[in-house]
């Protein structure tokens, strides 16, 4: 009796604009087996795994999971039991990894979020006794290996029906390939299954029971894994016999030196010395995390180094990546996604970025050589897009890849550095990329690589240098370059890999954190404030401090707002005559003469029309898809436009009785201003402890990975910009207190106040990180500074110089810590 078949589709095609992807695919995979799933790159494996998943919607055919009809919803086919662990990991940088791993299970097996770290570091040791990834950390500080555990590692923890597997082992080193094979065995054993995709046809065959053959979009059989060879295999993957060798090394001779190093040190290495001639390809082999990707960077100048370095004979210094281009020293990197790629950009910008000069005609740049090079790239690489317009994002891995080498070698360097030449690339394409290394070397290039396939580095090096933490302890040459030399060398020089990153600061990692901004705007306020009241004590005086607390509590709701916006990446520019027209509505009906049941409406159409507003952005955003930065602007002109008609010049006093309520005091400490601050750290607890906050951070994160988790994108726009204008609302009601009157601008310096305020408050622009309370502190700092200004007697000019200078300031701060900690 066969087993159950978990996942089955039938006639399954997928159209996309110009590109039949899938062509009346039929596939299943049973209980208790691994079915492996091999194809080149653009053959349509990861397109059928995206269906599978809900992640993609099938123009024709039926899938079925777990006996129930799917249709292109990832959150049903996580529910049915289905997980996929994808070759780009589908995780929220700006989140940390406990959030990540929390928002990737099915709502039922997500436990308390005050509990998380302790949970997540108990589902880590899963996977090894001695990970070194800290649950507390956000996704953007771990390295390319780090990331892929976390992936799999929330999957596993999903207990599916169905695991999906898409390339997984490309960025694990062997050890964790071995736990990794571990538990796809376990998963099969309680009777799952696991669909394993891979170009490395060696672990497929190693892991799969059946597998499955895609070509251009085309099933090409189901088999036995163990009834192929992998001569066969490769066969059916390409569509005939493929010539596997690598191209003929470099012929023996006295070449001139290109590169050479003496005591090269740097972050995770030291004291290297090696030199690459012409002609020739040094390899660079090692358990990863040894040096050897750090001395190829340093080279690159992405890291600082010290040292001596002879280019062509002639001591260089490499202090930048640019002075290392202008040197002649190009480098290709291994994480494509982060490093390799401009996916908003299409294939012929990609490809021309890297050497606008040669598209140099007259001063500008020429469209048609840029053409025409790109044409010849997308041929001689054999790239496969529709054309040089298409946006690289839609093309596969390997073709991303292609693009990549191809650019880079358009530069005409003099050393080449390739991180993982053929990673994600499929067996077809990787022959290709060979050839075009060696024959790049056999024009007088120096070629430096790195690969974590140790036949690779022996198929394609003359030399290979053997790296063991962070020193070269082993020089291979000739015959000796071969793949089990190489690997006993490498497991003689140490018997376990070194897994620490290169040391940084106490003082950027904690800058890097959520914290920090918060302990640095509360430390300038303090300090600011000693100095203003030693200069004039009257400046800490109950009075001056209490107006200070009013003004802020009103700059701090509308920030709340903003911030809310801003954690999706949005932005609000209507926010002040948002708050302009609120009270313009308000000066209509909370008058003296009016009773407080006559008021009542008033209060509603205020809050109404606010969240009018609110709604209208976002069906501009989300609706017409206009960047919400044009969306607010213009609703900013109609909104403030609407107030000047209501009331062209300021009238219509407000109930002195509200006024007296707004103006109430707790001590010195005005009401409003204590509601700000209960306002805000209830926000705050929302924001870590509860779904909706993590929600918002992680759609600001990375949107596809977000909807992936279950996150609806277009709800959660919904409420932040409904949020954002709800508190305009509310800030308008704290600033009645002030104005007394409706005035149609007085809420006009409040936008960019609101920005700048949740700026210094550490938010980022970029959406994904933020802090209410963060907020709060930035309001307060910006109405200290104005106040400061004032009685230190400087000219209001002083003013915009100390907030610019501040918010630069805190931004340069920022970002300089998040890259030192993502360089680690």
């Amino acid at each position: 009796m066969s087993a159950e078949r978990l996942l089955e589709m039938h006639g399954v095609t997928k159209l996309f604009p110009g590109v039949r992807a899938l062509s009346d695919i039929t596939f299943d995979v049973r209980a208790g087996e691994v079915h492996g799933l091999v194809g080149e790159n653009g053959a349509g494996k990861s397109t059928l795994m995206g269906v599978a998943s809900g992640a993609l919607k099938a123009t024709e055919g039926r899938v079925t999971l777990s006996g129930q009809h799917m249709d292109g919803d990832p959150e049903l086919a996580r529910d049915l039991g289905l997980a996929i662990v994808r070759q780009e990991p589908a995780l929220m940088p700006d989140l940390s990894v406990a959030e990540n791993l929390y928002l990737g299970l099915p709502e039922k097996l997500r436990p308390s979020l005050s509990g998380l770290n302790d949970w997540a570091r108990e589902l880590l040791k899963h996977w090894s006794d001695d990970v070194t990834i800290d649950p507390r950390d956000h996704v953007t500080m771990l390295n390319p290996e780090q990331r892929f555990i976390v992936e799999i590692v929330k999957a596993l923890e999903c207990k599916p029906k169905v695991l999906v597997l898409d390339e997984p082992t490309e960025h694990l080193a062997a050890e964790d390939v071995a736990r990794l094979f571990a538990r796809v065995r376990a998963v099969t054993a309680r009777g799952a299954s696991v669909v394993y995709i891979s170009h490395r046809i060696r672990e497929v065959q190693e892991i799969a029971d059946r597998l499955t053959v895609l070509r251009d979009g085309e099933g090409q059989g189901t088999f036995d894994a163990r009834e192929l060879s992998e001569d066969q295999i490769v066969s059916l993957i390409v569509g005939g016999d493929l010539d596997r060798t690598f191209p003929p090394k470099a012929a023996p001779g006295h070449k001139p030196t290109v590169l050479a190093t003496q005591d090269f040190s740097g972050p995770g290495f030291s004291q290297v010395s090696l030199q690459v001639r012409a002609g020739e390809i040094l390899g660079l082999a090692g358990i990863d995390a040894n040096g050897q990707r750090e001395f190829m960077r340093a080279l690159a100048g992405i890291y600082r180094s010290e040292g001596h370095v002879t280019l062509t004979g002639e001591d260089v210094s490499i202090r930048s990546s640019k002075g290392a281009k202008r040197l002649g020293i190009s480098y290709v990197p291994g994480d494509r996604h982060r490093e390799g790629i401009f996916p908003e950009l299409t294939v012929r910008e990609n490809f021309s970025i890297r050497s606008p000069q040669e598209d140099v005609r007259g001063g500008l740049i020429s469209s048609r050589a840029e053409h025409r090079r790109t044409v010849e790239a997308i041929r001689q690489f054999a790239v496969k897009t529709p054309d040089g317009e298409t946006p690289i994002q839609s093309l596969s891995g390997g073709n991303q890849q292609k693009v990549v080498l191809s650019s880079v070698l358009a530069a005409k360097p003099k050393v080449l550095l390739v991180d993982e030449p053929t990673q994600g690339v499929d067996v077809g394409a990787r022959a290709e990329i060979y050839k075009v290394i060696r024959e790049t070397a056999a024009a007088g290039v120096a070629v430096i690589l790195v690969s974590s396939d140790q036949q690779e580095v022996a198929g394609l090096s003359d030399h290979v240098a053997i790296f063991s933490r962070g020193r070269v302890v082993d020089m291979l040459s000739g015959e000796r370059v071969t793949e089990d030399n190489i690997t006993s060398a490498v497991l003689k020089s140490t018997q376990q890999r070194d897994k620490h990153h290169t040391a940084v600061g106490t003082f950027w990692k904690w800058a890097a954190g959520n914290s920090a901004p918060l302990i640095m705007v509360a430390a300038a306020i303090l300090l600011l404030g000693t100095v203003a009241g030693i200069w004039n004590p009257f400046y800490v005086s109950p009075r001056s401090l209490t107006g200070m607390m009013t003004f802020a509590a009103t700059l701090a709701l509308v920030g709340y707002g903003q911030q809310i916006l801003m954690l999706v990446r949005g932005i609000d520019l209507s926010v002040g005559p948002v708050m302009g027209l609120s009270q313009v509505v308000a000066s209509f009906f909370l008058l003296s003469d009016l009773g407080t049941m006559s008021q009542l409406p008033g209060w509603v159409l205020m809050i109404a029309v606010a969240l009018a507003v609110g709604f209208v952005n976002w069906l501009l955003v989300e609706g017409l898809r206009m960047h919400p930065m044009v969306a607010t602007l213009a609703t900013f002109m109609a909104v403030q436009a609407i107030s000047l008609i209501l009331r062209p010049t300021p009238g219509g006093m407000i109930d002195g009785d509200i006024m007296m309520a707004l103006s109430a005091k707790v001590g010195i400490f005005p009401v409003t201003f204590i509601a700000a601050v209960v306002i805000a750290l209830v926000l705050e607890f929302m924001l870590y402890r509860r779904r909706v906050g993590v929600s918002l951070r992680g759609l600001g994160s990375q949107q596809e990975a977000a909807r992936t988790a279950g996150i609806h994108p277009k709800r959660v726009r919904l409420l932040a910009y409904m949020g954002c204008s709800f508190f305009a609302a509310l800030a308008a009601i704290t600033m009645m207190g002030q104005v007394g009157i409706g005035d149609p601008r007085a809420g006009l310096s409040y936008t960019l106040g609101s920005i700048a305020a949740i700026v210094i408050g550490g938010a980022s622009l970029f959406g994904g990180r933020g802090s209410f309370i963060g907020a709060l502190l930035g309001a307060i700092f910006i109405v200290q500074v104005n106040s400061v200004t004032v009685f230190l007697r400087l000219s209001q000019e002083w003013q915009q110089y100390l907030l610019g200078f501040l918010i630069l300031a805190a931004v340069a701060l920022y970002s300089k810590s998040r890259m030192k900690v993502v360089q680690s």
